[in-house]
């Protein structure tokens, strides 16, 4: 099948080197770089897990708790 892409031309410059340097058709490079990405893009989407966060219910913030103040949050967390 023929189709048009449109790429920079001096990507397309290296490209037709890279290929030349490799012994194959600027087509093949085309179709084999494809190939390999959507390959990896395969194997990410397989590996990628969903994630569970756990949801804790209740009444919110102990009062005189200002979670804007790291180290009076702190002091309270170790008094207890």
């Amino acid at each position: 099948m023929r189709t048009t892409i449109r790429l920079k031309e001096t990507l397309l410059h290296q490209a037709k080197r890279f290929a030349m340097r490799r012994n194959i058709s600027f087509t093949s490079l085309v179709e084999e770089s494809l190939i390999e990405r959507m390959e990896r893009e395969k194997k990410v989407k397989k590996k990628t897990k969903r994630v569970r966060l756990p949801v804790f219910h209740g009444d919110g913030v102990q009062p005189g708790i200002d979670l804007n103040d790291s180290a009076a949050l702190l002091d309270t967390m170790e008094e207890k």
